[in-house]
């Protein structure tokens, strides 16, 4: 499940450059039409949380799953801005709901096994996401258009992945009452802007790092793919891993750490402006956001005082909030100044990380 998340997230943002020539999108065009892929997300994460504390975070998963991987084709038919709008909209609602739903399921089985393993449960997000990334590389050079190649992504890997996931488990559930949108709770509001910090540059990374590349590096559409390829792939390879650098450091540490990962490459990709440190300096993001997002959820999903599916519902709507609303913040900021001057923003919120990291912490942990 994180795995076609991932690709299905990662085959849209390769393609972002092609909606915005093929749609003559300015940078606030294009956050704005972002900001619907904000919305959809937002609306959807009480909904999840709900949905996965009634019938199980498994059922859950899978269920969102089938929709979230019809919705990317329907990006590529939108023929006109306002269709556009409303794709994304639908898509951000696929994206955002499945995020609740599985980290749910994964934080069950991370309790069952007793070992911190919610890092590798996102390395295949980011596995999926990095080849999403790389076909829409692949895309270009062969000549498909969008449809073609998110159809095929949605068909191939879509079946392939929730076929794998019919597995026997049984989910907790819950049947608490509560009010229908979900805040973080007074205890998880630090720990929803910790994971605000991080998201939000993920959510940059995802569809502003080819248009980085292009407009700021000048490469070309096929090189600045490999931007968010190469972000992944490190977000992958230090997720496998970090499993044993929570066991030996604590969450708290190893967040402070990762904050300062990920100020030093924003630093070193707006600074060389060009492809080699933009690819250097995507590589130390990915590097540095690797492991909030899981401690986050880890430390929501084992919070006292609410269920599982409504504290991570509520941290998500600070946390992967940022991922979506991001880009549109991203946007809104290079039309007004530039689009430097917006990733220096997400490099200030990087060290906001490290300051605040303590919120990691679990209930009642040293």
């Amino acid at each position: 499940m994180f795995f076609l998340n991932g690709i299905l997230f990662g085959a849209w943002a390769a393609r972002v450059p092609a909606f915005v020539e093929t749609f003559a999108l300015d940078h606030g065009a294009l956050g704005r039409l972002l900001l619907c892929l904000a919305l959809g997300a937002i609306l959807s994460f009480p909904l999840a949380g709900r949905l996965s504390d009634r019938i199980g975070a498994d059922r859950a998963s899978r269920a969102i799953g089938v929709y979230y991987a019809l919705c990317l084709p329907l990006i590529a038919l939108a023929p006109t801005t306002g269709w556009l709008a409303l794709a994304l909209l639908l898509f951000g609602a696929g994206h955002g709901a499945m995020d609740v739903a599985m980290n749910g399921w994964a934080a069950e089985v991370e309790r069952q096994v007793k070992r911190p393993i919610m890092s590798a449960f996102h390395a295949m997000w980011s596995l999926g996401a990095g080849i999403g990334a790389l076909s829409g590389g692949g895309a270009v050079a062969l000549g498909l258009g969008p449809l073609a190649h998110f159809g095929l992504v949605a068909l191939v890997f879509g079946a392939l992945t929730l076929g794998l996931a019919m597995v026997p488990w049984e989910s907790q559930r819950s049947a608490a009452k509560g009010p229908g949108f979900a805040l973080p709770s007074r205890s998880l509001m630090v720990v929803g802007f910790v994971a605000f910090c991080s998201s939000l540059g993920e959510g940059a990374m995802a569809d502003w790092s080819a248009v980085f590349l292009t407009q700021i590096a000048q490469t070309d559409e096929a090189s600045a793919a490999l931007g968010y390829t190469v972000y992944s792939a490190a977000m992958f390879a230090a997720r496998l891993t970090a499993g044993h650098a929570i066991a030996r450091l604590g969450p708290v540490t190893t967040a402070r750490i990762a904050g300062l990962f990920a100020f030093a490459g924003l630093v070193v990709a707006l600074v060389g402006q060009t492809l080699a440190t933009g690819l250097v300096g995507f590589g130390l993001l990915g590097l540095g956001y690797s492991v909030v997002i899981p401690l986050a959820f880890t430390r929501a999903a084992n919070d006292r005082d609410t269920p599982q599916g409504r504290a991570i519902a509520g941290v998500a709507t600070l946390g992967y909030g940022g991922m979506v609303l991001g880009p549109a913040v991203i946007g809104g900021i290079g039309h007004a100044f530039s689009l430097p001057v917006a990733f220096w923003l997400i490099a200030l919120l990087a060290l906001g990380i490290t300051t605040f990291a303590a919120s990691l912490r679990p209930d009642g942990g040293k």
